[in-house]
């Protein structure tokens, strides 16, 4: 009786230390599994942030390397080899310049140092420890933007081997294999080209200086008009609301700080742009939207904080909105090839106000509220991705909870705490229960 017993608690300790070992040994898969499959993009990005410091969009992309963007590429093609920005006090005191400098003859900067501060899908802001902020905007126009901040800053831009700059005034044009673009001030501030060819600016305190990227050839006078807008402070925001895979996305730029406006694009048939202006002064908000967000390119309405804007079909009327006492908007262009409309809107004051651009007439506007649904799903469905990505396991052994009897391995092994629990429980109770009869049968 006592060696039976002796015999079955023996084999029971035996099968508990198994049970523990296997236990401990799914304990680590299944954290390894939870952060490859889980946690595995945010694993990624972490990486990529701390090691070199990188941007790649769909349209833009480049490297943060210590004092320097480097490889700033629009569309694959490479525009600059390397982006520096600097205080023109620090510049001053480090390479011994005086209160007059040549920008021509401004041939090598000493960057401050950079980091890569945030990236979304659209945009990546990076910030020197100088005081300047670079944003790069993930558009076709694969827009540039450079910040001065408090204190006055030189930027000096190393062209790739294939580009060349010409001066063009009181802008500088560059051109690529494949684009063209141009540098513009906005606010106090110059930009050149240096006699090694490369570009230099010169930015007093809040000011800005941004360039702005263009199909080989695809420039006109309408690119022309809108970079005047903005050179001369008379528009401080453009967006662009472009197709991608069948979703709208959209992004604002805004050039001057004392500006800052977001994108909605959710609701069916319309794009709702907000912004935000420290100033009361009026502005035109250059934007560019896909046939898919707004519905209709045909009849295009515009609505400034729900009351309807002025339509009109000159430049000076829609410049004279500004500090009118009503908002006015014009189609400047609308292409069926590429399935996009520019339409220019002139907000007569500020500060908050909300343009919404839509396609649709009042029928489908009605149907937009009612289909907001259809396009929120897709919305929640990248929520629910996104959630997933942190909860995969609470959220899936839920819904595989049903059918984890049948398939324990796994469904263990991904189920959530209750799951890893008891690792191999029926296994080791079938063990248990022959170990039992084994006992029965040494004591008999």
């Amino acid at each position: 009786m006592n060696r039976g017993f002796a015999v079955i608690v023996a084999l029971l300790l035996a099968t508990s230390a198994v049970g523990a070992a296997f236990g401990a040994g799914a304990g680590a898969s299944t954290g390894a599994e939870s952060s490859t499959t889980t946690d595995g993009e945010t694993e990624t990005a972490s990486a990529a942030t701390a090691g070199g410091e990188a941007y790649a969009g769909t349209h833009v992309a480049f490297d943060v390397e210590g004092d320097a963007v480097t490889d700033y590429r629009i569309g694959g093609d490479e525009t600059f080899s390397s982006v520096a920005v600097q205080s023109t006090s620090e510049a001053g005191a480090g390479a011994g310049l005086g209160a007059e400098v040549d920008l021509e003859t401004l041939t090598t900067l000493e960057g401050a140092g950079l980091s890569l501060a945030a990236k979304s899908e659209t945009n990546a802001e990076v910030r020197a420890e100088s005081g300047a902020t670079l944003s790069a905007h993930d558009t076709e126009r694969g827009t540039l933007v450079v910040e001065s901040g408090s204190e006055s800053q030189y930027v000096r831009a190393e062209l790739a081997a294939n580009a060349t700059a010409s001066d063009e005034g009181d802008r500088v044009r560059v051109e690529t294999g494949d684009h063209e673009g141009t540098f513009l001030v906005v606010g106090d501030g110059q930009v050149t080209v240096t006699d090694d060819g490369n570009v230099t600016a010169e930015l007093a305190e809040n000011a800005t200086l941004t360039f702005r990227s263009y199909e080989d050839g695809e420039r006109d006078e309408s690119d022309e008009y809108e970079e005047s807008l903005i050179a001369d402070g008379n528009a401080a925001v453009e967006v662009h609301v472009e197709d991608r895979s069948g979703e709208a996305v959209g992004e604002a730029v805004t050039y001057g700080q004392e500006t800052s406006a977001e994108v909605e694009t959710e609701a069916r048939d319309q794009v709702n742009v907000t912004i935000d202006r420290a100033t009361h002064e009026g502005t035109v908000v250059l934007t560019t939207v896909s046939e898919t967000a707004v519905g209709s390119l045909e009849d295009l309405e515009v609505r400034i904080d729900g009351e309807a804007a002025t339509e009109v079909s000159s430049k000076s009327e829609l410049e004279g909105a500004i500090g009118s006492d009503e908002s006015r908007y014009m189609v400047a262009q609308q292409s069926e090839a590429s399935a996009e409309a520019t339409v220019y809107i002139a907000v007569n004051h500020f500060s908050e106000r909300t343009a919404t651009i839509d396609g649709a007439d009042g029928d489908d506007s009605d149907d937009g509220a009612d289909g907001t649904d259809g396009d929120d799903s897709g919305t929640d469905d990248e929520t629910d991705a996104t959630e997933n990505d942190g909860t995969t396991d609470g959220s899936e052994s839920g819904a595989d909870g049903e059918t984890s009897d049948a398939d324990d391995g796994e469904e263990s092994d991904t189920g959530g705490d209750g799951g890893d629990g008891m690792p191999g429980f029926g296994a080791g109770a079938a063990l248990i229960a022959a170990l039992i009869g084994v006992g029965a049968r040494v004591h008999s």
